[in-house]
């Protein structure tokens, strides 16, 4: 008896141990899954967050009677900010104090280096009247008598007992003489430029009306030494057919190509990449309303976008778009400023309500599709192309600045504005942007955006190129696409291959025979996926390509050799059929299967020749327009089926098998057969569990990343088609995040699509279990 109390009690302890530690594991499984969800957004947050624009530093200048302020600029880190003013003076100012450390001590506001620029002897008493700026840092000072010079703000770091100074100087790329932008050397009115290490281009209009193009083509390298003078260039000197006698604004494309002239509101776009004539290429004249007009030009980096502001606060974007009649300039997108003026219900009042909307300047980015835009009423606006987004708006400052500039790494801006206080002062204000992600939207993720040079909107992945003029495309469309194509192609394979096989091994074969098919198919589950992949990819691709008619032709003799071999071996006489043991007899489809498939081999070529013209794949792309890749959804289909097989295999043959024998035994007993018992009992009362291992089957399709990745050509696009590949989610994230730079917004969407594929999955689980639950329910009292 103390021997039976004993034994109950150690049961007891091991049970509840056994049963604390089962709810451990699974409190900790939900745990851990409700970590990786939260982190999954703390990561993908970031690229949803709006931008924000905050101030940091305000410096007063201190100016000469009648000075102003033309342009201003900054160094990438926003240590020293420089201001240039119409008397030629260029002033550097710290913006952060150094180090204690340092042996010399600056604060911020303090100045920290002057020049005068028109030092050269073709500049005497000269004042410049306006700065043209370009998409690097060379600025072009025109002065009121028509002379030009070419300078270069710059910094250098330099390192002194482990602190870093950075230090302001002052190139000139061409040397300090006036450049000779006009042959017969009229002032110009305006005037714009660009260049790159080899030439530059300048388009002005002069004061007696003419438009030039000219070219100065460099021997060396501009820029290769700090003044210029042993660069020695060619001068080219163009006219320009220009049919109007004003010109608002002129803007050249950073790689030289296309010069945008404004004439009130009508833009002409001139290509400038012959030699000998700048020709015509477009004429843009938007559309306006009544008493509106165009206002504001600027390029968008890239050199494809065009920027037209106008005087109700709107910014269009054009750019070129290939069509039937030839490659035309579209306005593709437009932006609303959407000012919060208040409205007056006097007429004069909304005059000047609509005066004050009116875009006065367009800043755009160095190296992204963002831009700014500044109202007549100092109201600022942020927006992204290609996102459509409104990312901000606010007032800096009171009135219209006297100099404007985004920082180089577009973290930052300088304005600088009038003092309200004293004339004679300027405010020098400094802002931090936090706007790390403009490209990133939910419509940009999910819905078409049309991308300059493509032909209309679209859904395109494409996240890395070799050129700084290129813009990522971040459409999670594509990749998800893919990703239930490949498992809806696997699954086709797959389903009826292992249910059938399951329904046979649980309900028809014999014991012995089942203890060793069951585990032979088990063990296929062990096979790495990525020896899956590499035979797919460089074994069953090339094969497939070169006897495609055998592959298709295999579709149609498998199941009819397979029917004809169990009608025949149905119709043997008794006698012959005993001697074969009843284990062994399944066995008779594998020659059968190895000869079909041989036969199908063989006839290949000759269908090929016959019926396809020698190549199917030629007809398949000429004659019927299917595109074929040689790693397409049919590989992928067979490879990742192969793959599932054996997981749909076990759990439907674990239910079917553990049907209770008292229900097929009563349906036999009752007269039906075994197929009507196996339909009508044993299928309904496993239909739970087999929907289980489907849907397990399919969350193992939707993650599966070698496969994909080495068995298709990873092209993101849109296209059931079966001899078209993919790229799926996983395989986009394994492929691309090992080059992803952390905290990018290459970096947090590849965290996204890792959000939705856990979304893909939770839901196919989900779905798994409620159905499940419901057959549970209906057929549990079988």
């Amino acid at each position: 008896m103390a021997v039976l109390i004993s034994s109950t009690r150690s049961r007891s302890i091991k049970n509840s141990l056994a049963k604390w530690l089962i709810t451990f594991g699974g409190i900790s499984v939900l745990f851990t899954l409700v970590l990786i969800f939260l982190y999954l957004l703390y990561v993908v947050k970031p690229i949803f967050e709006s931008a924000k624009i905050e101030s940091k530093v305000n410096i007063s200048l201190q100016l000469k009677a009648n000075e102003k302020i033309l342009a201003t600029g900054v160094d990438e880190l926003q240590e020293l900010v420089y201001e240039i003013t119409d008397a030629g003076n260029i002033d550097f100012y710290h913006l952060k104090a150094s180090d204690p450390q340092a042996k010399t001590q600056f604060a911020v506001g303090e100045h920290s280096f002057s020049a005068y620029l028109l030092a050269g002897d073709d500049f005497k008493q000269e004042r410049v009247v306006s700065i043209a700026n370009s998409f690097t840092a060379n600025k072009l000072l025109h002065t009121a008598s028509g002379k030009t010079l070419l300078v270069q703000p710059s910094f250098y770091a330099e390192y002194s007992n482990d602190i870093r100074k950075i230090i302001p100087q002052v190139n000139y790329p061409l040397g300090q003489g006036s450049l000779v932008i006009d042959e017969q050397q009229i002032p110009l009115s305006q005037l714009a430029f660009a260049m790159d290490d080899e030439q530059i281009v300048f388009v002005a209009f002069t004061d007696d009306k003419r438009l030039i193009k000219t070219n100065f083509i460099a021997d060396d390298e501009f820029g290769s030494s700090s003044n210029g003078d042993d660069v020695e260039y060619e001068t080219n000197y163009q006219l320009i057919d220009y049919p109007v006698d004003v010109v608002d604004e002129i803007k050249v494309t950073p790689d030289l190509s296309l010069a945008f002239v404004r004439s009130g509101s009508t833009v002409r776009v001139y290509s400038l990449t012959d030699e000998e004539e700048v020709s015509l290429k477009a004429t843009i004249t938007p559309t306006l309303n009544d008493n509106t007009y165009l206002t504001a030009m600027a390029l968008l980096s890239g050199s494809s976008s065009v920027l037209l502001g106008d005087s109700s606060g709107r910014v269009s974007q054009w750019f070129e778009v290939a069509t039937d009649s030839g490659r035309q300039f579209k306005q593709i997108r437009a932006f609303t400023t959407g000012n919060s003026d208040t409205n007056n219900s006097n007429a004069n009042d909304d005059s000047k309500n609509k005066t004050s909307k009116a875009i006065d300047a367009i800043y755009t980015e160095q190296f992204r599709k963002s831009f700014y835009t500044m109202t007549t009423s100092g109201m600022v606006n942020v927006f992204y192309t290609t996102s459509s987004a409104h990312l901000w708006q606010g007032q800096l400052t009171s009135s219209q600045p006297a100099a404007f500039a985004i920082a180089p790494r577009a973290n930052g801006l300088i304005i600088i504005g009038n003092d309200p206080l004293d004339a004679n002062k300027r405010i020098l204000q400094t802002f931090s942007v936090h706007n790390e992600h403009p490209e990133v939207t939910w419509q940009a993720l999910w819905q078409e955006v049309w991308y300059e040079g493509y032909p209309e909107p679209d859904y395109i992945w494409q996240s890395s190129s070799g050129s700084d003029d290129f813009e990522a495309k971040f459409s999670l469309v594509p990749i998800s696409f893919g990703t239930i194509k490949a498992a809806l192609y696997a699954m086709l394979f797959a389903v009826p291959v292992a249910l059938s096989a399951a329904i046979y091994t649980a309900y028809f074969m014999t014991p012995s025979l089942r203890k060793k098919v069951k585990p032979t198919i088990e063990m296929m589950e062990a096979l790495p996926t990525v020896i899956l992949g590499f035979l797919a990819g460089l074994w069953l691709a090339p094969l497939m390509e070169e006897y495609l008619p055998a592959i298709f032709l295999l579709f149609i003799l498998l199941p009819l050799a397979t029917v004809l071999t169990a009608f025949s071996w149905h119709k043997l006489p008794n006698k012959i059929k005993d001697k074969l043991p009843e284990s062994l007899a399944p066995i008779l489809l594998i020659p059968v299967i190895m000869l079909t498939t041989y036969v199908a081999f063989a006839l290949s070529p000759q269908l090929e020749a016959i019926l396809f013209n020698g190549d199917m794949r030629q007809f398949l792309t000429n004659d019927l327009g299917i595109n074929f890749d040689q790693r397409n959804a049919l590989v992928v289909g067979i490879a990742m089926g192969f793959a599932v097989i054996p997981t749909i295999f076990t759990m439907a043959e674990d239910a079917i098998f553990s049907v209770p024998g008292h229900l097929t035994n009563g349906s036999l007993a009752l007269g039906a057969t075994q197929w009507q018992t196996l339909v009508g009992v044993v299928l309904l009362t496993a239909s739970p569990g087999i929907f289980s291992a489907v849907m397990m089957g399919l969350g193992r399709a939707v993650g599966e990343t070698m496969i994909v990745l080495m068995a298709t050509g990873n092209t993101p696009i849109l296209d059931w088609s079966i001899f078209q590949g993919m790229r799926t989610l996983a395989a986009n994230i394994a492929v691309e995040m090992p080059e992803a730079e952390v905290g990018s917004s290459h970096y947090r969407i590849l965290f996204l699509a890792a959000f939705v594929l856990f979304i893909f999955t939770f839901i196919f689980n989900t779905a798994a279990e409620f159905v499940r639950q419901r057959l549970r329910e209906k057929y549990s009292s079988m």
